[in-house]
């Protein structure tokens, strides 16, 4: 039966058993090539990326100039790239995208030049921003903000259009509400749970957008390690990395969620 409710502890042995599998899999793959060429680093045996987690956490620098291991420094320029871009990617989308929904005069002359911009892929982009923002931090943050904030701004308005009602929006009014209170009141408060399934959905693209650049031209950061470490073969490197960046999708994933529930607790029965 479609949608049928499982107990709970089923659902978590299905759970583990689903990443054990995964995870046996890995490693026969793993010794299967090793027996094909005892040197290959493709796949790395679970002992290899240990030696790799070791090498990332090693400290770097002579002794008396001391550096950060790798992995925190590369760790500290993506998250602050990441971080800064989402939070202005996220902050223009939500003004321009209610605003777009609540006047039509500002839907008008936005609305298709938002839907064209969304479609363009914003690694294509790349050069674009290279040559307008540098490439230094600010292309970094351009990246990710621009990346997100066309087809953010896009959701967002038809969240507003399909989800809040004329009736809900003259009633507001008839009980002498103002503008502004319409917006925060009526409108805000009806769509914060699609802005933060919203959000929750552009973790992944942006990420993907700011690896992209860190690959191309940054000299820190998750994605730049990636492309040094992948150059030489230190493939239990690249995988650990990998790991990192699926962990931290999780995270933020799980944090958004919970962020719902607080703020919103009428949407979790919907």
């Amino acid at each position: 039966m479609i949608r049928r409710v499982i107990p709970t502890w089923l659902f978590f042995a299905l759970a583990i058993a689903g990443v054990s599998v995964l995870l046996v899999s890995y490693e026969f793959l793993s010794q299967r090539q090793t027996r094909i060429n005892p040197k290959q680093t493709t796949i790395p045996s679970f002992e290899k990326l240990g030696e790799g987690v070791k090498r990332m956490f090693a400290k770097q620098g002579t002794q008396g100039n001391p550096k950060p291991p790798m992995f925190w420094n590369d760790m500290r320029a993506t998250l602050w790239r990441l971080f800064i871009g989402l939070g202005i990617g996220v902050l223009a989308s939500v003004i321009v995208g209610v605003l777009m929904g609540a006047y039509r005069w500002i839907e008008a002359p936005l609305s298709p030049i938002v839907m064209f911009l969304s479609k363009i892929p914003p690694t294509g982009m790349m050069p674009i921003y290279f040559a307008l923002a540098g490439t230094d931090q600010r292309m970094f943050t351009s990246m990710v903000a621009l990346g997100i904030f066309f087809s953010m701004t896009q959701s967002i308005y038809q969240a507003v259009r399909d989800n809040v009602t004329d009736e809900a929006i003259n009633k507001a009014y008839t009980l002498g509400a103002s503008e502004s209170e319409v917006i925060f009141e009526v409108i805000w408060k009806q769509i914060l749970p699609n802005v933060i399934d919203c959000i929750r959905a552009q973790i992944g693209p942006a990420m993907i957008f700011l690896i992209a650049a860190e690959m191309v031209v940054s000299d820190a950061g998750l994605g730049y390690q990636i492309r040094m470490q992948s150059r030489v073969l230190n493939m239990n490197i690249v995988f650990v990395y990998l790991l990192v960046l699926g962990i931290i999708g999780v995270v933020a994933e799980y944090s958004l969620l919970w962020v719902r529930r607080r703020l919103c607790p009428w949407f979790e029965g919907t």
